[in-house]
């Protein structure tokens, strides 16, 4: 092989080698998150078509973000150690009963501690005497010391005012913004002497008017009596929702702010 050859094939092989090695790092680079996220939801319920939803939205969010989600539907592989993996606990809807002794006791610890952040949609304050099971005295007070007491079956559409728009979950929002045909839990109190409330919901503004009201009614709120970075967000019963500009803001926001990124 001639001199000229071989510093050819040299050259050959170093251009191979470095497309080798950059394609390695890519590859590194997406194999290695920025941070993972569990989420609970349950398999089905009336609430199924929302997790969908979440779920194809949450895939493109993590793929932008470069954060990983996995899915649990009860909460049987929940312990300390199982947390540890995670940075972000999200609650599709899962409601707050039903949770084993060390699933719970874990939880409790991971946001006492403040060694994971925390969104809760929706069924997350379903807080009372359901399917056979007692309250979870706990979640009721990380919730803001309420209980569950109605909501509304027909629904309404209504206007959702920001309280609080300094706050990183709500950065980009309007200072109010409509969410349409929502069933509006109402609750033995409000949680505003407990919590950092960030949006509350307008009654007047019931699109069709009902008498199924609690006067001061937060629907986004932070309690910053913990150490976990915590959120929970009221709305979530349709998949509609994630065609809503400022609901995907918020979820969006959400995430970025408890997972402490």
């Amino acid at each position: 092989m001639t001199f000229a050859k071989r510093r050819v094939l040299r050259n050959l092989l170093l251009v191979i080698a470095t497309f080798v090695l950059t394609a390695c790092g890519v590859t590194a680079q997406i194999a290695a998150p920025k941070f993972k996220v569990i989420a609970i939801a349950e398999a089905g319920g009336i609430h199924k078509p929302f997790v969908d939803a979440a779920k194809v939205w949450l895939q493109k969010e993590a793929r932008a973000g470069n954060f990983s989600v996995d899915y649990i539907e009860d909460t049987k592989l929940i312990d300390a150690a199982f947390l540890a993996q995670y940075r972000l606990f999200i609650q599709l809807n899962y409601p707050p009963y039903n949770w084993t002794p060390t699933a719970a006791a874990a939880f409790t610890a991971a946001i006492e501690h403040g060694t994971i952040g925390w969104i809760g949609f929706h069924h997350a304050t379903l807080l009372g005497e359901f399917d056979g099971f007692p309250m979870w005295p706990w979640f009721s007070r990380f919730m803001g010391d309420i209980r569950f007491t109605q909501y509304i079956p027909t629904f309404a559409t209504a206007t959702v005012n920001v309280e609080a728009a300094d706050h990183p979950a709500m950065k980009n929002l309007p200072h109010s913004f409509t969410i349409e045909n929502e069933e509006w839990y109402t609750w033995s109190q409000s949680p505003r002497h407990n919590v950092h409330v960030l949006a509350s919901v307008d009654e007047n503004s019931y699109v069709p008017s009902t008498t199924i009201k609690m006067g001061d009614h937060p629907v986004v709120w932070s309690n910053e009596h913990v150490k976990a970075r915590n959120i929970y967000i009221f709305m979530g019963h349709h998949p509609e929702l994630l065609q809503n500009a400022a609901f995907t803001t918020l979820f969006h926001n959400s995430i970025l702010w408890a997972a402490g990124q």
